[in-house]
């Protein structure tokens, strides 16, 4: 069985994907993921309708999406994550849990996205993403004009778009971006977390190595 949906178009995916998981690890992580899985197999979502969808990027190992499943029983938390042992890990952690209310894509976040319906989320995280700090790796980054179109298309109207990082330069590129497109405006921009933060790995060991992280909010405005 392949790692992710072979029935949604391929792309370019870059970062770890991790390593090959084999014998019960890997018989205990599939049987998890078909519980937790978020796109079906004809790449349609299999999520929503239990209140509102809140969508995170890139999740680690899950720290946030699970504290946040914890802590909003009448939210539906999905998250997508194409590093095998951060998914396995979320997984784990959801299924001690016992969360029914979290859905998780193993794969590129992009082909979620495409997937959801407009304005069909109520809250997106973009939690210390890769920074891609080399020039020629910009156009890695998953602050992008086209990335920004796809937020702005599945967030209903007045919806938050959180993100958060510890690099400088990534902070006044998610700025400069987020700040000139139509579809977003800026609520607060602040190096406090959020009242609702549990803190991850990311931001511990950036405090640690003595990086000041920021935490910005954008808004969807009305179409």
């Amino acid at each position: 069985m392949p790692d992710t949906d072979t029935a949604l178009p391929r792309r370019n995916l870059y970062g770890r994907r991790g390593s090959r998981l084999r014998g019960t690890k890997r018989d205990t992580f599939e049987d998890r993921r078909a519980r937790f899985v978020a796109l079906a197999e004809d790449g349609t979502p299999a999520f929503g309708g239990r209140g509102p969808v809140w969508l995170e990027v890139g999740f680690g190992a899950g720290e946030h999406l699970v504290a946040q499943a914890r802590a909003n029983p009448g939210v539906t938390l999905v998250g997508c994550e194409h590093y095998v042992d951060g998914v396995a890990s979320c997984l784990s952690k959801l299924d001690a849990e016992g969360a029914e209310n979290a859905r998780v894509h193993h794969g590129d976040a992009r082909d979620l996205m495409d997937a959801v319906p407009e304005g069909g989320i109520a809250r997106a995280f973009l939690l210390y993403p890769d920074p891609w700090p080399k020039a020629k790796h910009h156009k890695r980054r998953f602050v992008s004009d086209e990335n920004l179109d796809s937020f702005a298309r599945i967030l209903a109207d007045g919806a938050h778009l959180r993100v958060a990082s510890d690099i400088p330069e990534y902070i006044d590129w998610t700025r400069e971006h987020a700040g000139r497109h139509p579809a977003f405006a800026p609520v607060s921009d602040t190096g406090e977390a959020w009242s609702d933060w549990p803190g991850t790995r990311y931001e511990a060991k950036a405090l640690r190595e003595g990086r000041t992280p920021a935490y910005l909010t954008y808004a969807r405005v009305a179409r």
